[in-house]
């Protein structure tokens, strides 16, 4: 019976440890790069209200790619943040949105999140909202 406990332990430590690899900083951007990739499938953010104010980015051995982003709610009401209202894009020229993400922003208000936008083999170049 021992014999079978201390293999099965070792196999769960080993499988929590891989779970939780450390993220690693790769850069921060305050200003709007101009990048011109083509957007064939014309892929872009849902419509918000939303500015993005300043983002870093963020990501693992593993290739999760997270970024801390800091978003201004523009309107003078009360908005809810929603993973559609975001758009990274990727070295290879391909966009996705975070994994499912909510937040409640009063009017004018200004938050920061970290949010996830699963592995990719290329680092995340920008991350812009809708442009009005």
């Amino acid at each position: 019976m021992k014999s079978l406990v201390l293999p099965s332990l070792l196999l769960m430590t080993a499988s929590v440890t891989a779970q939780e690899t450390a993220l690693t900083i790769d850069r921060a951007v305050t200003k709007n790069l101009q990048l011109s990739f083509p957007n064939d499938n014309n892929i872009k953010p849902k419509a918000s209200d939303f500015d993005v104010v300043n983002y870093v980015l963020m990501s693992n051995e593993e290739g999760e790619r997270w970024a801390v982003v800091t978003l201004h709610n523009t309107a003078s009401g009360s908005r809810s943040f929603e993973q559609e209202h975001l758009m990274a894009l990727f070295a290879d020229g391909s966009r996705r949105s975070p994994l499912e993400y909510k937040l409640n922003f009063s009017g004018d208000e200004v938050q920061s999140m970290t949010l996830n936008f699963g592995e990719n083999n290329f680092p995340i170049l920008a991350i812009y909202a809708s442009e009005k």
